[in-house]
């Protein structure tokens, strides 16, 4: 395929896998760690990261009528990481997404499901997950409100977790997901996007979560909580869907104050791309594609052109 053709159409689907967005990194403990990126698939051989590997470009949505198929899980086609994020029980780390439409309003939910092992080679359909915290509405006073993912725009796209001190070392897979509530007025409008991440929890908790929730039995179409009118629902009655929450676990704001990047990931606005010409074959593409640009607002995506 001549190099101009092959950057077309792959320029087309980069720009439509931003759209929504995905975790592209994580700050632990002062550190970054590199998420998945839909671009790792044109690598080979791909990087090694701590978020698990999806098969698909367009970066859409699961569903409500895939809840209970695996895809619900960590999202379509989703495979382990082959890596995990190192942090301490009590913590809190930083889940930086490329972007978010700011008319998908909804809630911001997190699990956690221990590996029992490693993590790299662990099934997915036996992962059992238990919600550590559960956002919705931030404010309800008029409709469609202030919610989850308004808070983590107005973050540079950025959400802050605590980790709860009680858990017990170990690995685990993080369950990370927005559900978007903007067609949440008709039965099956909902629109999830779960992201999965592996963890190496250490520290002195003593809660292995031993009795979670398979991923296909999180949701039904009908829950409260997913399928809601936020145009004109009562949001003060909101239920963030999912199993209960862990007794310590968040259910508030969880945006984060300041400049929490960490070191490690970008604060300034510069791009090395900036300086660069642009691409003119496709193995330039591909080594373009191993580079990326801070997050958040100020994440821009490189468009090339042959």
């Amino acid at each position: 395929m001549p190099a101009s053709k092959f950057i077309g159409i792959l320029g087309a689907l980069v720009s439509s896998a931003y759209a929504h967005g995905t975790v592209s990194g994580i700050v632990a403990g002062g550190s970054f760690f590199q998420g998945y990126d839909p671009s790792f698939q044109f690598q080979n051989p791909p990087p090694t990261v701590a978020g698990w590997t999806t098969d698909y470009l367009d970066n859409g949505f699961v569903a409500v009528s895939d809840y209970a198929d695996e895809n619900i899980i960590c999202h379509k086609g989703a495979s382990p990481a082959g890596t995990s994020v190192p942090v301490v029980a009590g913590d809190s780390i930083e889940l930086q997404w490329t972007t978010w439409p700011e008319s998908h309003h909804g809630p911001i939910i997190d699990y956690l499901a221990p590996c029992n092992g490693d993590c790299s080679q662990v099934s997915k359909t036996e992962l059992e997950f238990t919600k550590i915290s559960g956002v919705g509405p931030t404010d309800g006073s008029s409709n469609p409100g202030t919610w989850a993912t308004d808070d983590l725009i107005a973050n540079d796209n950025t959400w802050v977790l605590t980790i709860p001190a009680s858990i017990a070392p170990g690995n685990y897979v993080l369950r990370h997901e927005i559900i978007a509530l903007h067609e949440g007025n008709q039965e099956g409008g909902a629109q999830n996007y779960p992201q999965c991440i592996n963890l190496e929890i250490t520290g002195s908790g003593t809660n292995t979560l031993p009795s979670g929730t398979l991923g296909i039995e999180l949701y039904t179409a009908t829950d409260p909580g997913i399928f809601f009118n936020i145009y004109s629902s009562d949001l003060d009655t909101y239920e963030v869907p999912g199993p209960a929450l862990l007794a310590g676990g968040s259910s508030g704001d969880s945006s984060g104050d300041g400049d929490n990047t960490g070191d490690g990931a970008e604060d300034d606005d510069s791009d090395p791309a900036d300086d660069e010409e642009e691409p003119t074959s496709c193995t330039e593409l591909r080594r373009r594609f191993r580079r990326r640009a801070g997050h958040g607002k100020n994440k821009r995506i490189v468009k090339f052109t042959a």
